[in-house]
Protein backbone atom coordinates (compact mmCIF):
# COMPACT_ATOMS: atom_id res chain seq x y z
CA UNK A 1 0.00 0.00 0.00
CA UNK A 2 1.41 3.33 -0.99
CA UNK A 3 0.95 5.78 2.26
CA UNK A 4 1.07 9.28 2.17
CA UNK A 5 2.72 12.15 3.73
CA UNK A 6 2.07 15.20 3.86
CA UNK A 7 3.72 18.85 4.34
CA UNK A 8 3.07 18.28 7.80
CA UNK A 9 4.64 14.42 7.95
CA UNK A 10 7.49 15.78 6.04
CA UNK A 11 8.38 18.69 8.47
CA UNK A 12 8.04 16.55 11.45
CA UNK A 13 11.20 14.66 10.70
CA UNK A 14 12.69 18.44 11.48
CA UNK A 15 15.60 20.09 10.57
CA UNK A 16 17.79 17.86 12.73
CA UNK A 17 16.78 14.53 11.43
CA UNK A 18 16.86 16.12 8.02
CA UNK A 19 20.61 16.93 8.98
CA UNK A 20 21.59 13.27 10.19
CA UNK A 21 19.83 11.67 7.24
CA UNK A 22 22.36 13.42 4.67
CA UNK A 23 25.54 13.13 7.38
CA UNK A 24 24.46 9.80 7.97
CA UNK A 25 23.97 8.73 3.96
CA UNK A 26 27.70 10.15 3.21
CA UNK A 27 29.23 8.60 5.27
CA UNK A 28 27.63 5.34 4.19
CA UNK A 29 29.41 5.98 1.00
CA UNK A 30 27.14 7.75 -1.33
CA UNK A 31 28.46 9.95 -3.93
CA UNK A 32 27.04 12.31 -5.51
CA UNK A 33 28.40 12.56 -8.36
CA UNK A 34 26.99 8.89 -9.31
CA UNK A 35 23.65 10.32 -9.22
CA UNK A 36 21.49 11.16 -12.25
CA UNK A 37 21.34 15.02 -13.65
CA UNK A 38 18.18 16.22 -13.38
CA UNK A 39 16.15 17.11 -16.11
CA UNK A 40 15.08 20.60 -17.17
CA UNK A 41 11.74 20.83 -19.40
CA UNK A 42 11.01 23.98 -20.84
CA UNK A 43 7.55 24.78 -20.29
CA UNK A 44 5.01 27.30 -22.02
CA UNK A 45 4.78 29.06 -18.41
CA UNK A 46 7.60 28.11 -16.99
CA UNK A 47 9.98 24.81 -16.11
CA UNK A 48 9.68 21.15 -15.37
CA UNK A 49 12.27 19.18 -12.89
CA UNK A 50 12.92 15.43 -13.20
CA UNK A 51 14.61 14.24 -10.12
CA UNK A 52 15.33 10.36 -9.82
CA UNK A 53 18.08 8.58 -7.57
CA UNK A 54 18.53 5.37 -6.13
CA UNK A 55 20.33 4.13 -3.36
CA UNK A 56 20.10 1.99 -0.27
CA UNK A 57 17.08 0.00 -1.41
CA UNK A 58 15.45 2.88 -2.52
CA UNK A 59 14.60 4.79 -5.58
CA UNK A 60 12.68 7.66 -5.91
CA UNK A 61 11.57 11.01 -8.64
CA UNK A 62 10.83 14.54 -7.44
CA UNK A 63 8.38 15.89 -10.42
CA UNK A 64 8.49 19.70 -9.75
CA UNK A 65 7.52 22.94 -11.70
CA UNK A 66 8.78 26.17 -11.13
CA UNK A 67 6.24 29.29 -12.50
CA UNK A 68 7.82 32.57 -11.76
CA UNK A 69 4.46 34.03 -12.84
CA UNK A 70 2.80 32.17 -9.91
CA UNK A 71 3.81 35.29 -7.74
CA UNK A 72 1.45 37.80 -9.19
CA UNK A 73 -1.79 35.16 -8.99
CA UNK A 74 -0.82 34.98 -5.25
CA UNK A 75 0.06 31.51 -6.11
CA UNK A 76 3.35 29.06 -4.83
CA UNK A 77 6.38 29.98 -7.43
CA UNK A 78 7.15 26.19 -7.12
CA UNK A 79 5.24 22.87 -6.53
CA UNK A 80 6.18 19.01 -6.51
CA UNK A 81 5.53 15.62 -5.51
CA UNK A 82 8.26 12.97 -4.62
CA UNK A 83 7.25 9.26 -5.18
CA UNK A 84 9.11 6.72 -3.32
CA UNK A 85 9.61 3.58 -4.26
CA UNK A 86 11.47 0.24 -2.73
CA UNK A 87 14.39 -0.96 -5.57
CA UNK A 88 13.65 -4.86 -4.62
CA UNK A 89 10.14 -4.21 -6.44
CA UNK A 90 9.95 -1.13 -7.69
CA UNK A 91 6.67 -1.01 -5.93
CA UNK A 92 5.56 2.32 -4.68
CA UNK A 93 5.60 2.87 -1.14
CA UNK A 94 5.33 6.49 -0.10
CA UNK A 95 3.97 9.97 -1.92
CA UNK A 96 5.06 13.21 -0.26
CA UNK A 97 4.51 16.26 -0.55
CA UNK A 98 7.45 17.56 -3.04
CA UNK A 99 7.31 21.86 -1.48
CA UNK A 100 7.99 20.45 2.10
CA UNK A 101 10.49 17.78 1.01
CA UNK A 102 12.66 20.50 -0.79
CA UNK A 103 12.20 23.43 2.12
CA UNK A 104 13.61 20.72 4.39
CA UNK A 105 16.17 18.97 2.29
CA UNK A 106 17.75 22.30 1.00
CA UNK A 107 18.87 23.49 4.08
CA UNK A 108 19.58 20.39 5.36
CA UNK A 109 22.35 20.11 2.73
CA UNK A 110 23.44 23.15 3.03
CA UNK A 111 24.30 22.34 7.15
CA UNK A 112 25.46 19.08 7.16
CA UNK A 113 28.43 20.11 4.59
CA UNK A 114 29.40 22.73 7.18
CA UNK A 115 28.62 21.63 10.48
CA UNK A 116 32.32 21.15 11.82
CA UNK A 117 32.81 25.05 10.72
CA UNK A 118 29.57 25.77 12.56
CA UNK A 119 30.66 24.47 15.54
CA UNK A 120 33.56 26.11 16.04
CA UNK A 121 32.96 29.57 15.09
CA UNK A 122 29.77 28.45 18.11
CA UNK A 123 32.70 27.55 20.59
CA UNK A 124 33.52 31.19 21.17
CA UNK A 125 29.91 31.71 22.74
CA UNK A 126 27.36 34.42 22.74
CA UNK A 127 25.58 32.34 19.85
CA UNK A 128 25.86 32.99 15.72
CA UNK A 129 25.38 36.11 13.83
CA UNK A 130 23.49 35.64 10.63
CA UNK A 131 22.24 37.81 7.50
CA UNK A 132 19.40 36.13 5.42
CA UNK A 133 18.96 37.58 2.20
CA UNK A 134 15.79 35.89 0.86
CA UNK A 135 12.44 35.69 3.66
CA UNK A 136 10.70 33.08 1.83
CA UNK A 137 10.82 29.73 2.74
CA UNK A 138 14.14 28.65 2.23
CA UNK A 139 15.49 31.86 4.27
CA UNK A 140 13.42 30.69 7.38
CA UNK A 141 14.38 26.96 6.69
CA UNK A 142 18.05 27.92 7.00
CA UNK A 143 17.84 30.02 10.02
CA UNK A 144 16.09 26.83 11.47
CA UNK A 145 18.50 24.09 10.30
CA UNK A 146 21.48 26.24 11.78
CA UNK A 147 19.27 27.19 15.36
CA UNK A 148 18.72 23.65 15.50
CA UNK A 149 22.71 22.44 15.64
CA UNK A 150 24.36 25.62 17.51
CA UNK A 151 23.19 28.54 19.14
CA UNK A 152 22.36 31.71 17.07
CA UNK A 153 22.24 35.55 18.96
CA UNK A 154 21.07 37.52 15.77
CA UNK A 155 19.16 37.37 12.63
CA UNK A 156 18.56 39.47 10.00
CA UNK A 157 16.78 39.26 6.80
CA UNK A 158 17.27 41.08 3.74
CA UNK A 159 15.28 41.69 0.89
CA UNK A 160 14.86 44.18 -1.87
CA UNK A 161 12.14 46.04 -0.28
CA UNK A 162 12.32 45.76 3.63
CA UNK A 163 9.76 45.36 5.93
CA UNK A 164 8.62 44.27 9.19
CA UNK A 165 10.61 41.05 10.41
CA UNK A 166 9.50 37.80 10.60
CA UNK A 167 8.55 35.67 13.62
CA UNK A 168 12.28 33.94 12.99
CA UNK A 169 14.31 37.16 12.68
CA UNK A 170 14.95 39.74 14.70
CA UNK A 171 15.34 43.10 11.80
CA UNK A 172 14.09 43.01 8.18
CA UNK A 173 16.40 45.41 5.76
CA UNK A 174 16.18 46.68 2.45
CA UNK A 175 18.93 45.54 0.23
CA UNK A 176 19.13 49.08 -1.13
CA UNK A 177 19.02 50.47 2.75
CA UNK A 178 22.09 51.44 5.19
CA UNK A 179 23.07 49.11 7.54
CA UNK A 180 23.06 45.88 5.14
CA UNK A 181 27.00 46.32 5.40
CA UNK A 182 27.35 46.53 8.75
CA UNK A 183 25.30 43.38 9.07
CA UNK A 184 27.51 41.34 6.40
CA UNK A 185 30.59 42.79 7.66
CA UNK A 186 30.14 40.98 11.70
CA UNK A 187 27.58 38.02 10.36
CA UNK A 188 28.96 34.46 11.33
CA UNK A 189 26.84 32.88 8.47
CA UNK A 190 25.43 34.27 5.23
CA UNK A 191 22.37 32.61 3.70
CA UNK A 192 21.50 33.62 0.40
CA UNK A 193 17.81 32.30 -0.84
CA UNK A 194 16.63 34.59 -3.76
CA UNK A 195 15.56 34.49 -6.62
CA UNK A 196 17.99 36.82 -7.91
CA UNK A 197 20.06 36.49 -11.53
CA UNK A 198 23.31 39.50 -10.23
CA UNK A 199 24.95 39.22 -6.77
CA UNK A 200 23.00 40.24 -3.91
CA UNK A 201 26.54 39.91 -1.78
CA UNK A 202 29.73 42.46 -1.63
CA UNK A 203 32.07 39.84 -1.11
CA UNK A 204 34.66 42.30 0.33
CA UNK A 205 32.27 42.83 3.55
CA UNK A 206 32.23 38.81 4.39
CA UNK A 207 34.36 37.83 6.87
CA UNK A 208 37.17 35.75 7.45
CA UNK A 209 36.34 32.68 9.09
CA UNK A 210 32.65 33.09 7.94
CA UNK A 211 30.22 30.77 6.35
CA UNK A 212 27.99 31.34 3.11
CA UNK A 213 25.05 29.50 1.95
CA UNK A 214 24.29 29.81 -1.17
CA UNK A 215 21.05 27.93 -2.57
CA UNK A 216 19.35 30.20 -4.91
CA UNK A 217 20.79 30.04 -8.29
CA UNK A 218 21.00 26.89 -10.09
CA UNK A 219 21.43 27.92 -13.64
CA UNK A 220 24.71 28.36 -15.21
CA UNK A 221 24.06 32.13 -16.11
CA UNK A 222 22.70 33.26 -12.76
CA UNK A 223 24.59 33.82 -9.54
CA UNK A 224 23.77 35.30 -5.98
CA UNK A 225 27.51 35.64 -5.06
CA UNK A 226 30.56 37.67 -6.62
CA UNK A 227 33.51 36.59 -8.12
CA UNK A 228 35.40 38.37 -5.58
CA UNK A 229 34.04 36.18 -2.30
CA UNK A 230 34.48 33.09 -4.44
CA UNK A 231 38.16 33.70 -5.12
CA UNK A 232 38.77 34.43 -1.11
CA UNK A 233 36.69 31.63 -0.06
CA UNK A 234 36.92 27.92 -0.03
CA UNK A 235 34.35 26.58 -1.97
CA UNK A 236 32.22 23.74 -0.71
CA UNK A 237 30.00 22.20 -3.37
CA UNK A 238 27.53 18.74 -3.84
CA UNK A 239 28.96 17.51 -6.83
CA UNK A 240 31.91 19.22 -9.05
CA UNK A 241 29.60 18.00 -12.35
CA UNK A 242 26.78 19.60 -10.94
CA UNK A 243 28.47 22.63 -9.74
CA UNK A 244 30.30 22.66 -13.28
CA UNK A 245 26.96 22.16 -14.96
CA UNK A 246 24.54 24.26 -12.42
CA UNK A 247 25.95 26.62 -10.65
CA UNK A 248 26.25 30.10 -11.80
CA UNK A 249 27.87 31.41 -8.36
CA UNK A 250 30.41 28.49 -9.80
CA UNK A 251 30.71 29.06 -13.58
CA UNK A 252 31.09 32.44 -13.89
CA UNK A 253 33.59 33.21 -11.43
CA UNK A 254 35.32 30.31 -13.28
CA UNK A 255 34.72 32.35 -16.09
CA UNK A 256 36.26 35.66 -15.01
CA UNK A 257 39.50 33.84 -13.62
CA UNK A 258 38.45 33.99 -9.71
CA UNK A 259 38.09 30.49 -9.64
CA UNK A 260 39.59 26.98 -11.03
CA UNK A 261 37.66 23.98 -11.43
CA UNK A 262 40.55 21.90 -9.36
CA UNK A 263 39.53 24.56 -6.41
CA UNK A 264 36.50 22.67 -5.57
CA UNK A 265 35.59 20.63 -3.02
CA UNK A 266 32.70 18.27 -2.75
CA UNK A 267 30.75 16.47 -0.54
CA UNK A 268 32.24 13.07 -1.31
CA UNK A 269 35.33 13.88 -0.70
CA UNK A 270 36.43 12.38 3.13
CA UNK A 271 35.38 14.33 6.11
CA UNK A 272 38.75 14.49 7.24
CA UNK A 273 40.08 16.52 4.32
CA UNK A 274 36.67 18.64 4.18
CA UNK A 275 37.28 19.57 7.97
CA UNK A 276 41.12 20.86 6.86
CA UNK A 277 39.65 23.53 5.33
CA UNK A 278 41.83 27.42 6.71
CA UNK A 279 39.37 28.38 9.03
CA UNK A 280 41.05 32.24 8.12
CA UNK A 281 39.14 32.15 4.76
CA UNK A 282 35.29 32.15 4.57
CA UNK A 283 33.81 29.11 3.43
CA UNK A 284 31.04 29.19 0.79
CA UNK A 285 29.01 25.92 0.38
CA UNK A 286 27.44 26.37 -3.24
CA UNK A 287 24.31 23.81 -3.50
CA UNK A 288 21.60 23.46 -6.63
CA UNK A 289 19.86 21.05 -5.40
CA UNK A 290 20.15 17.05 -6.50
CA UNK A 291 17.98 13.97 -6.31
CA UNK A 292 19.89 11.93 -3.96
CA UNK A 293 19.08 14.68 -1.24
CA UNK A 294 15.42 14.37 -1.93
CA UNK A 295 16.15 10.53 -1.63
CA UNK A 296 17.59 10.19 1.85
CA UNK A 297 15.71 13.12 3.61
CA UNK A 298 12.22 11.30 2.06
CA UNK A 299 13.18 7.53 3.07
CA UNK A 300 13.98 9.38 6.54
CA UNK A 301 11.05 10.65 6.77
CA UNK A 302 8.99 7.85 5.73
CA UNK A 303 10.85 5.66 8.48
CA UNK A 304 9.38 7.96 11.04
CA UNK A 305 6.06 7.92 9.61
CA UNK A 306 6.39 3.97 9.93
CA UNK A 307 7.32 4.16 13.76
CA UNK A 308 4.68 6.82 14.61
CA UNK A 309 1.74 4.66 12.83
CA UNK A 310 3.42 1.68 14.85
CA UNK A 311 3.42 2.89 18.17
CA UNK A 312 -0.21 3.76 17.79
CA UNK A 313 -1.03 0.40 16.44
CA UNK A 314 0.49 -1.28 19.21
CA UNK A 315 -1.04 1.60 21.83
CA UNK A 316 -4.31 0.58 20.33
CA UNK A 317 -3.78 -2.91 21.10
CA UNK A 318 -3.02 -2.41 24.36
CA UNK A 319 -6.15 -0.18 24.79
CA UNK A 320 -8.59 -2.88 23.71
CA UNK A 321 -6.74 -6.21 23.51
CA UNK A 322 -8.24 -9.45 20.80
CA UNK A 323 -10.39 -12.23 23.00
CA UNK A 324 -8.45 -14.95 24.36
CA UNK A 325 -9.14 -18.66 23.20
Amino acid sequence: MTVTLDAADVRALGPAGAVAAVREALAGGLDPDGDVPRAVVPLAHGQGLLMPSESGGWFGVKVATVAPGNAARGLPRINATYLLHDSATLRPVALLDGVALTTLRTPAVSVAACLDRLRALAAGGGGLRLVVFGAGPQGEGHAAAVRAHVPVADVTVVTRRGGPAPGWADRHLSADGGGVGAQVRRADVVVTATSAREPVVDGRLVRGGAVVLAVGSHEPDARELDSVLMGRATVLVESRATALREAGDVVMAIGEGSLAPDDLISLAEPTGSRGDVPAGRPLVVKTCGMGWQDLVVAVAAHRRKEREAGKEGKERNEEAPGERS
